[in-house]
């Protein structure tokens, strides 16, 4: 049996050089709160994402879930329905009603020209997904919100490095999260991070995620504990110095793919955009069935029993499950394109560790 191709491979510092630096924590007794290494991440990153400020966080949620609480969210924000469910979550877990709209076939984003008409009295933000890292539509986006008055909180947990025009797209809107999960390009293991465009919003942001504590004896607000730790801040510096070569090997992986892939009936897949720096997150491929002759699910499962493991992001999509079905904008009418995708949908292994066997192997299942 041939080993197993899995979807994803978590990009890993140095054993030696991560001993070294764990040593050093070891002897500093400092963990947590603040620490060095915490306080170099947050530097770092700025520096290589090209962004004035920056919070970690411990995971990818919590920065959306404090996004929120920063902007002081209530009511309704309009969203999409295909992405993972952190996003809709951090609405819910803040009491705000998720508004669907539906999204764009080539970018599989939020469709810029849908959400006028969903916007209600009750709406204060919109929560845009940068899907697969590629970027929404964002000056559409800022015109409307700027119309009605309305914040934007982009969900860019796959966008890390991703730039248009030679500008981080972290800095659209009035915040970007991102999530460090091992399953992202860069990690830290577990971890996140929020966005944002001054030092007074960051202080906000920080005293959110330590309990709201100003002080030892002073406490302005009710956060919540969301930090992230020493260990894994020296983890994700180790990782910076190698994400530009993992992103490479991604991007000569997704070349492989679209050169073997554009010849095949039924199967499509979306192309770089001009201008933009992508980081090659992910590799999805939507099945015509009518086309290659076989279903989407049909693929998926004769990929699984040649070891060679895909997943269907995003399938089922949020709007199908039962704490968001009830919604009124939760239809399937109101989301056809959304439906068709989540139904189409396969994500080939994509990380940095492919080999090009492996990557013959994932063709051919396709091919085959």
């Amino acid at each position: 049996m041939n080993e197993q191709i899995k979807v994803t491979s978590p990009l890993l510092p140095d054993l030696n050089d991560f001993n070294e630096i764990l040593k050093d924590i070891w002897d500093s007794k400092w963990i947590t709160n603040n620490g060095k290494y915490h306080q170099m991440l947050e530097n770092a990153l700025c520096e290589y994402l090209k962004v004035p400020y920056i919070s970690l966080f411990t995971n990818g949620t919590l920065p959306l879930i404090t996004a929120l609480q920063a902007l002081r969210i209530n009511g309704e924000v309009i969203t999409t329905p295909y992405s993972f469910v952190a996003t809709t979550h951090s609405l819910w877990w803040n009491g705000i009603r998720p508004v669907f709209v539906d999204i764009e076939p080539q970018t599989c984003n939020i469709d810029p020209n849908k959400i006028e008409a969903a916007i209600t009295p009750r709406t204060t933000a919109i929560m845009p997904v940068h899907c697969y890292g590629y970027p929404c539509d964002t000056k559409g986006i800022q015109e409307i919100a700027d119309k009605y008055g309305l914040k934007v909180i982009y969900d860019a947990a796959h966008a890390f490095g991703v730039e248009k025009e030679g500008q981080s797209i972290l800095l659209d809107g009035d915040m970007s999260t991102l999530s460090f999960h091992a399953t992202k390009v860069f990690n830290t293991v577990e971890g996140g991070a929020l966005i944002c465009h001054d030092l007074e919003t960051k202080k906000r942001i920080d005293y959110l995620k330590n309990f709201g504590f100003a002080g030892e004896t002073e406490v302005i607000a009710p956060g919540i504990n969301s930090k992230m730790d020493e260990v894994r801040s020296a983890y994700g510096l180790l990782n910076l110095k190698q994400i530009d070569n993992a992103i490479l090997a991604r991007q000569i992986v997704a070349k492989q793919y679209r050169e073997a892939l554009s010849e095949i009936k039924g199967i499509s897949y979306l192309d770089d955009i001009i201008g933009v720096r992508s980081n090659y997150s992910y590799f999805p491929i939507f099945i015509d069935a009518e086309q290659y002759g076989m279903t989407r699910d049909e693929l998926y499962f004769k990929m699984q029993e040649k070891n060679v493991f895909g997943r269907r992001y995003f399938y089922p999509l949020i709007s199908t499950f039962s704490t968001y079905r009830g919604l009124k904008s939760a239809s399937s009418d109101n989301l056809l394109i959304a439906n068709r995708i989540s139904k189409e949908v396969i994500c080939l292994p994509m990380h940095h560790q492919l080999s090009n066997e492996d990557i013959k192997r994932v063709i051919d299942c396709i091919k085959k």
